[in-house]
């Protein structure tokens, strides 16, 4: 088959090599050719030497790595916020490296002003798809411990509708526990929160949750069955429901713990406003 120079020089561009005996262009094909430059004459006697390219400047150090630096939580701005701007400041929180990871903040559901305030630890992977804390099986079951004491997370009075938040906002990767930095800025939006719901009684849930308000390092079997303050505020120290679903034989202590609370909670009913 009998090919134009410019069907050629396009086969060539597509990498398709065409060959043709010499003499094979026709005539009117020839118009179409395009000439090749005319090659450099080739010396004649020995070769000159080829002079080396010149060597690159060298290359300059790279610049040190510098660490990423976070803006800081400014404690006595949040401590002014109300409801929506707190909200909005966690939402839009990067003081910890969580942020990077997280799809969304678990800010906390429940009564503005429940007379029972929940805190646990660090939002799980269903936390953070739902962006509400204590949901999958740990919620299911803190759900039933509270329906027994005739207390829930949905909509009601302050007295049976709970605040439940958590010490840390965003998800650690792979559920991995919380750093002692991550906790230390996360810290003042729940400070924050359990002013604004003002509680009569804070329930303690899991170890992070109790080394974060109790500042001590005592294990929760140390603490529990007693009665400590946070702030002015009663506080109850219990397992998280993570655990208990683990460790099943703790549920009765667990129980115990609520039950601890409540009698907090009668007690200043009975003593009156």
């Amino acid at each position: 088959m009998r090919w134009s120079e410019r069907q050629r020089a396009m086969l060539r561009e597509m990498g398709i090599e065409v060959w043709s005996p010499i003499g094979d262009i026709r005539p009117a094909e020839a118009a179409d050719a395009v000439p090749e430059p005319n090659p450099a004459p080739t010396a004649v006697g020995p070769t000159a030497p080829v002079a080396a390219p010149p060597a690159p400047p060298p290359a300059e150090p790279a610049a040190p790595a510098t660490t990423l630096e976070r803006p800081t939580v400014d404690r006595a701005t949040i401590a002014t916020l109300d409801w929506p701007a707190l909200r909005e400041a966690v939402a839009n929180c990067r003081a910890c490296a969580l942020c990077e990871s997280r799809r969304q903040t678990v800010f906390g559901v429940g009564h503005e002003h429940a007379h029972w305030m929940i805190v646990g630890e660090a939002p799980g992977e269903q936390e953070d798809l739902k962006g509400e804390p204590f949901v999958g099986p740990a919620g299911r079951l803190l759900d039933a411990m509270l329906a027994a004491l005739d207390l829930t997370r949905e909509p009601g009075p302050p007295e049976r509708q709970v605040y439940i938040a958590n010490t840390l906002k965003c998800r650690p990767p792979g559920n991995r526990n919380p750093l002692p930095e991550e906790l230390a800025r996360c810290e003042p939006y729940l400070v924050r929160q359990i002013e604004l719901v003002r509680p009569r009684i804070v329930v303690a849930m899991g170890r992070f949750a109790v080394q974060a308000l109790l500042r001590t390092n005592d294990a929760i079997g140390r603490l529990r069955g007693r009665v400590h303050r946070y702030q002015g505020v009663p506080l109850v120290v219990t397992y998280h429901p993570a655990y208990l679903l683990r460790q099943p034989a703790d549920k009765a202590k667990a129980w115990d713990d609520l039950c601890l609370a409540a009698e907090v909670i009668e007690r200043q009913g009975a003593a009156g406003p």
